[in-house]
């Protein structure tokens, strides 16, 4: 199956946060054609164990994010109408009129719309305002709670966008949750090469869960691999359309890129400064694979690598990316080149890594 091919099952299946069970059973059979050392933890995390060439402790992990971001049913009013709150970093300028999914407790997944007032009504001073998430609601055409009950559907129950993937001009994609769906088709790619090319060292690579509830799953794995140096497949806001001003420097088509500098700023005061050496590591791999290499420093950002950079006593980690537009949105972005440029840069990272690398720095 090729990458594209992949990316549009994976961007096709709903897995929100802490609701990955799909995702997860695609990346266990997706890596499992690879390796049969593979194990989940009791959070979800995908694990696929490739040893090295040559006996060795040390062990590089690369990871990506299974889940997707949505919303939590709260409320089912006595009008049928349903009430939510943010599942991660949903942006409620997008909501209003859009459709999506909500995934029952018994199993169903039942279509909902979410409500907006008809414009030739809106009052002209709301016109031109977004509703925050207390007023969102989902309207699944119910007339009662009863009806809403009747559906399966229950306070606590998961909303995805639905689920979308589309072909675009000049190799470009548009999709549901791309981020992460992207990462997680390049580290099956990375599987394969694995696969038939040994590395100097151990690499485990790992489909992580409820990054965008506040990036939970990737440490949980790194505190059983304790790895040397680990590496995070994630998008980064692309700074090329015209609303943006070209924010980081940032483009689609350009080339895979590598993080310098994140920084959420916002609630969750986390972020990265990669490891001087993992930066010339990833240089070095970009100019021997023949890959154009973009450099990101970005604000407003966070990866899972912000919290596993805090285990096993400091990882050195770092954020290898794409670009994507409309981030977080129901429909993103992405070029497949930039995604192929990716997957290449990754396998050389990988296949370059050394033995008994040392990671000191002074």
């Amino acid at each position: 199956m090729s990458l594209d091919e992949r990316l549009e099952k994976y961007c096709l299946t709903i897995a929100t946060s802490g609701r990955e069970e799909p995702m997860i059973q695609l990346m266990k059979d997706d890596l499992g054609e690879f390796t049969k050392n593979i194990t989940v933890d009791s959070f979800g995390n995908v694990m696929a164990r490739f040893d090295a060439a040559s006996p060795t402790e040390d062990t590089l992990m690369v990871f990506a994010h299974t889940d997707q971001l949505g919303m939590i049913v709260t409320k089912i009013e006595d009008s049928g109408f349903i009430r939510v709150v943010r599942l991660g970093g949903v942006p409620e300028r997008v909501l209003p009129g859009s459709v999506v999914k909500i995934i029952a407790h018994g199993g169903d997944i039942v279509t909902g719309v979410m409500g907006t007032p008809p414009h030739h009504l809106t009052p002209e001073d709301m016109k031109y305002r977004v509703p925050t998430i207390d007023k969102a609601y989902i309207d699944v055409g119910a007339s009662s709670a009863e009806d809403v009950h009747a559906l399966g559907i229950a306070v606590g129950d998961h909303v995805a966008y639905e689920p979308r993937f589309e072909r675009l001009a000049h190799n470009t994609v548009a999709g549901t949750s791309i981020d992460d769906r992207g990462g997680c088709a390049v580290l099956v790619g990375l599987a394969a090469h694995l696969a038939a090319n040994p590395a100097a060292v151990n690499v485990v690579l790992v489909a992580t869960v409820q990054e965008e509830f506040n990036l939970r799953g990737a440490m949980l794995a790194a505190e059983k691999i304790r790895p040397v140096a680990a590496f995070s497949l994630d998008l980064v806001a692309a700074g090329d359309t015209p609303e943006m001003g070209v924010p980081n420097g940032v483009a689609l088509g350009k080339g895979p890129v590598m993080g310098l500098y994140s920084f959420h700023g916002r609630g969750t005061l986390n972020g990265v400064i990669p490891h001087p050496g993992l930066v010339t590591m990833v240089e070095n791999s970009a100019a021997a694979a023949s890959t154009p290499l973009q450099r990101h420093a970005t604000m407003g950002l966070l990866t899972d690598a912000s919290y596993v950079q805090f285990v096993n006593g400091g990882t050195p980690s770092l954020d290898l990316c794409w670009p994507t537009r409309y981030t977080h949105t129901g429909i993103e972005m992405c070029s497949l080149d930039d995604l192929k440029g990716l997957q290449a840069l990754i396998t050389q990272v990988v296949a370059s890594f050394p033995a008994n690398w040392d990671g000191t720095r002074g």
